[in-house]
């Protein structure tokens, strides 16, 4: 990844860059990892073969954008069989410096050159410098987590403790007796590493020096996020990348959102077709790092996300992500509309009777249509029925039958958000 150097405060120049600038910057490196993958990549040639492109057809982001995406499912199938892995490797295997391997099974390589993996510039927005006494608690043993996230914290300047997952007593004496003043890892497990030292009569902030913790690899709930802070008077930003591609997006300290990183280009899918829908819009993420040695050029990720069209004021210009959403397994197309739980939960969040509900969709006589059970025994009750339909619509473009549970009648406790009962002949 490019660096600042000088006074600048950002660790990339395009974070700060115009729009314009970025855009020139991302689409130059894009042409260049088509090309590249183009001529090494049997795979990524085939998939552009197969959708009548050359590499000279990619001139703009919306040629780009006519390249067919590539699932995880499809990794999988791709790493599994014929040539395997080295279909994928440009360079070959050579071309790499580590492989990792995640559940699937998933083969991750590394590339070579410092911070491959591109989560420097998050750690930087997250607060990390030179000086910094970090404690990684991510696994080290054949996934790529621990050392992913090491590397960048080692190019800012900071001293690493490898210690790994779990081991609550051991992580509470290294976090005492040493002065480590940063911590990545799971946020949960750092509640975890709370409770247990409060237990032990601690006292989180006076026997405990940290600063900043960069958690990932989970949802944060704001409630978790603050609970944490408060208990260790600290700050806690999270990140967000998968074992393929390396880092994705990061928060910054004005908390508005994950800007999108620069050493990759990030766009917003309608599920299924890999079409770039408008900003704002929710859809999958799809990815491509400007990596050269493993270039999975349009990877859609499987998680839901929308873009953030307001500008920072932490001073970044770069786009942002709205937190991941949901999953692309959770939604339903009805009526030519996705369906996303996230959106109907905003909804039935402005309904203080609303304590549990499901969205079902079905299909009777062959017409679609989508029905919202819900539990109604929280304060006050009873539901508006009108109203909550309204709001309902105007979210999710749809109108749905609502149906509210008599007294007593529960959901299951595992009942997904949403259901979908259509049958196709």
């Amino acid at each position: 990844m490019d660096r600042n150097t000088g006074a600048s405060p950002f660790y990339s120049p395009l974070e700060s860059a115009s729009p314009a600038e970025a855009a020139a910057a991302r689409l130059a490196r894009l042409r260049g990892i088509v090309t590249l993958a183009y001529a090494g990549c049997r795979e990524f040639r085939d998939r552009m073969e197969g959708a009548g492109l050359a590499p000279d057809d990619v001139a703009t982001f919306e040629d780009f954008a006519r390249i067919p995406v590539l699932r995880k499912k499809e990794l999988l199938a791709l790493q599994g069989g014929g040539p395997g892995l080295e279909a994928l490797l440009p360079q070959g295997i050579g071309g790499l410096r580590r492989i990792y391997q995640s559940p699937g099974p998933i083969y991750d390589p590394e590339g070579p050159g410092p911070d491959y993996w591109g989560f420097a510039e998050a750690f930087a927005a997250a607060g990390f410098a030179p000086g910094d006494l970090v404690q990684m608690t991510f696994s080290y043993h054949l996934t790529p987590a621990g050392l992913m996230l090491e590397e960048p914290l080692l190019e800012l300047g900071c001293t690493v403790i490898p210690a790994g997952p779990g081991n609550t007593d051991v992580q509470i004496e290294l976090l005492t007796r040493l002065p480590v003043t940063g911590f990545v890892g799971m946020a949960s497990y750092l509640g975890v590493i709370a409770d247990k030292a409060l237990a032990r009569g601690l006292d989180l902030k006076k026997d405990f020096r940290l600063r900043v913790a960069f958690v990932a690899a989970e949802r944060l709930p704001e409630s978790l996020r603050h609970k944490v802070q408060e208990a260790f008077g600290m700050t806690i930003r999270q990140g967000y990348g998968t074992a393929d591609v390396g880092c994705i997006a990061y928060e910054c300290h004005e908390l508005s959102g994950m800007h999108v990183t620069s050493r990759g280009y990030v766009e917003i899918c309608e599920p299924g077709t890999g079409r770039p829908l408008p900003v704002g819009e929710m859809g999958e993420v799809v990815f491509t790092p400007f990596s050269t040695a493993y270039p999975l050029i349009r990877l859609a990720t499987g998680d839901l996300s929308r873009l953030v069209p307001d500008p920072c004021p932490c001073g970044r210009t770069s786009a942002r992500l709205a937190g991941i959403l949901g999953r692309v397994d959770d939604t339903a197309k009805v009526k030519g509309q996705f369906i996303y739980p996230a959106q109907a939960a905003e909804v039935a969040a402005g309904f203080a009777c609303i304590t549990a509900w499901r969205i079902v969709v079905a299909n009777p006589g062959g017409k679609d249509m989508i029905e919202f059970e819900a539990c109604c025994d929280g304060p006050g009750g009873p539901l508006d029925v009108e109203r909550f339909t309204a709001a309902f619509q105007a979210r999710l473009k749809l109108r749905p039958k609502v149906t509210v549970l008599p007294a007593g009648e529960r959901l299951p406790d595992d009942s997904p958000r949403l259901v979908d009962r259509r049958m196709f002949d």
